[in-house]
Formats: C-alpha cells, structure tokens, sequence
C-alpha cells in the first residue's frame, strides 16, 4: 500500500554513512578555523550565526554546569574560543542544532565550488521519483540541518533531486528518538501519522516513530541490530 508521505532518514539510510563521517565531517573540521576567522570578524554577526553562537552559549553552560568541562567559552564571538567548544562537541558526535547549522554552512561553501558532491545509494533516486509521480510527499528528517540536506540532495553526481522533495525537518523540530518530533511532523505536513512512512537505519528512531503512529521499517545496509519484522535491505522492496 501507498503512502501520502514517505519520511526518509540520511546516514546509512539513503546516504552511506561512510560518506558522513569519512567526507562531511573531517571537511568541516578542516574548514572550521577559518570559516569562523571571516565570519566573525566586524561589529556584527549574521542572523544565522548569531542564533547559532546564542545556541551554543547555552549548550556550554549546561555542559559546565553538568561538570563535563567543555572548553573555555568566551562571553563575546571570540573565533578561537568558539572554535575549540565546536570541536569538543564534533568529538562527542553531539546533535547539537547550533553545531549542525554552522557545519551545514561550512559544507555549502563546498558544495557551491565543487569540493563536495553529495552521496546517495543507487535505489534511493528511483524510489524517491516514483514516490513523487504517485502523488506523495517525499520528506527529509535528520540531524544534520534543513540547509545541509537541501545541499546533498542539489549536489548529487548525477543531478538535483530536490524538485521532488518536499520538506526538510532537522533537530529544531525535535530529537528523532522523540516519539513528539513525530508527530510533530505529521502536524506540519496535514497527514495523519499512519499515512506515513518513516524508514530508517537507526532502531530507536524506527520504535520512536511507531510509538508516533508513523508506519515505519529500519533500512539494513550493513550488518547492525535490527527489529525482528519490518526491515527492507533497499528502497526497492517498498512499493
């Protein structure tokens, strides 16, 4: 059966995930330094940046006062200082919404001049089409944020696939081991939550969303935990 949305998850889902951790985070690591030097410099911050420095501020007073003794953060955008609480976060892999937007600029720059191509298995552009001429929405949900998923999706070897994309949901709408951030979703796009399929690689993600109402299968690419019923080894096992 046909769904009216199809819900899909990144790393390891329709992306491998050694393209995420072998690609896109040793790239903004490399460029972190001197992406904060120009962007910090001046009277004043963009918006982006600016929302994204308050952010972190934050997430370092509550690792402080966790007693995790992050890195010194200093009281104004100091690049330095930021850059060595960003980096102690990337070491610990964090979700950090603040996090994810600066990285998601970092690999726009990438994308833009040709560095970065984004990476997706061979099943996912087909089913992604398919999906899209039966009438439902194709939607993203994943850590990393709406910029940097509208970016891989515009950069693919083989073309654009964002015309047939029709949202873009990241950890501003919640954590996606949050059965809320669900059903959140199903409230953002109008469609009932059984309407909706959600696949992904992550095991918690898939029972968060089934205790959303979502239906919803873990995608196995690689050896890993899986559920016991529901899994699919590639987009063309679904309809």
């Amino acid at each position: 059966m046909g769904y009216e949305a199809y819900l899909l998850d990144i790393e390891g889902t329709t992306t491998p995930a050694g393209y995420v951790y072998d690609v896109l985070f040793p790239f903004a690591r490399t460029h972190l330094s001197d992406y904060l030097d120009r962007h910090t410099k001046g009277a004043s911050l963009s918006a982006v940046l600016a929302e994204a420095f308050s952010g972190l501020e934050a997430e370092y007073a509550a690792d402080a006062e966790k007693g995790l003794e992050p890195p010194f953060w200093p009281s104004h955008p100091d690049p330095k200082g930021a850059e060595q609480y960003l980096l102690w976060q990337m070491d610990r892999d964090r979700k950090s919404t603040p996090l994810k937007t600066i990285q998601g600029q970092i690999w726009e720059l990438g994308y833009r001049d040709g560095r970065l191509k984004g990476e997706i298995y061979p099943d996912v552009d087909p089913a992604i089409r398919r999906w899209h001429a039966a009438g439902a929405k194709v939607c993203i949900y994943s850590s990393g944020s709406a910029q940097s998923q509208r970016l891989l999706f515009a950069h693919l070897t083989d073309g654009d696939l964002t015309m047939f994309l029709s949202g873009y949901f990241d950890t501003s709408v919640g954590p996606k081991r949050d059965p809320m951030s669900y059903r959140a979703i199903a409230a953002n796009l109008g469609i009932h939550p059984k309407r909706i399929l959600f696949l992904s690689d992550t095991l918690r993600e898939v029972e968060a969303a089934q205790q959303a109402g979502l239906a919803s299968r873990q995608v196995v690419r690689e050896a890993m935990q899986v559920i016991e019923a529901d899994v699919i080894t590639s987009f063309n096992d679904l309809e």
